[in-house]
């Protein structure tokens, strides 16, 4: 077997045995990774402590001969003790890292490199400077590195552009905005569809510093339906703080 290391965000884990876990690591250099780390679960284990999901690892592995690779050694690269104290910012961490497992492919290391630092990205801006829209544009950045991104600035349907045509409406089966002829989906306003756009068109910083209220709401409700709607799933993690 050989060794290997690399640097990854936990993404989940799950019970093998009485002692051991099953950890889901998407790697900087290795795509995403299924692992064991042995004895994980004992009390006392150290490296269980530092393969919890959202920890950022620094990663001695072993390729295994079946489909999971063997964790020798984990040190955390970032403490992001913020998830423990905080559960919206642990719902919304947990949330980004379900939606990247499900886009991110086991072992395809091109395509989940980009993914990994996006990622790590966001994480490290949900813990130091949180704020109502980074989960959101996490989505709308994952959607088009999956080859998703919505058309924003004409109508999907039918082509026609502003001022000639009012934007009005956003379907993610239709690829993105329609006006008010072709409307169906979500309603959506000037605003929203502003910062929208900001997030997709290199103006990350700017999305980021809209304030809490009712446009940053709109924003974040449209981005998560739309990334749902792509996943054909709900994100679990996302759902956890509502109450029927």
């Amino acid at each position: 077997m050989s060794l290997y290391r690399d640097r990854g965000i936990v993404l989940r884990t799950y019970k093998l045995g009485e002692a051991d876990r099953i950890v889901v690591v998407l790697t900087a250099a290795h795509g995403k990774v299924r692992a064991v780390a042995k004895g994980a679960r004992r009390g006392r284990s150290r490296l269980g402590a530092r393969l919890e999901p959202l920890s950022h690892v620094d990663l001695l592995m072993y390729e295994g001969r079946s489909e999971l690779d063997i964790v020798s050694q984990a040190e955390l690269v970032e403490p992001w003790r913020a998830f423990r104290e905080d559960l919206n910012r642990l719902s919304q961490g947990l949330a980004m890292t379900e939606a990247a497992e499900h886009v991110a492919q086991d072992g395809d290391a091109a395509a989940s490199a980009p993914l990994y630092r996006m990622l790590v990205g966001a994480l490290r801006e949900l813990v130091e400077r949180p704020g109502p829209l980074i989960a959101a544009c996490f989505y709308w950045k994952l959607l088009a590195l999956d080859g998703a991104q919505p058309v924003l600035a004409s109508c999907a349907s039918c082509g026609a552009a502003p001022p000639v045509a009012e934007l009005v409406a956003f379907d993610i089966s239709q690829g993105g905005v329609l006006c008010r002829n072709c409307r169906r989906g979500l309603a959506v306003s000037p605003a929203a569809l502003e910062v929208t756009t900001w997030a997709l068109s290199g103006q990350l910083g700017r999305a980021l510093k809209v304030p809490p209220g009712p446009i940053a709401a709109e924003v974040a409700h449209l981005a998560t339906v739309t990334l749902e709607a792509h996943l054909e799933r709900r994100l679990k993690a996302l759902h956890l703080l509502e109450v029927d």
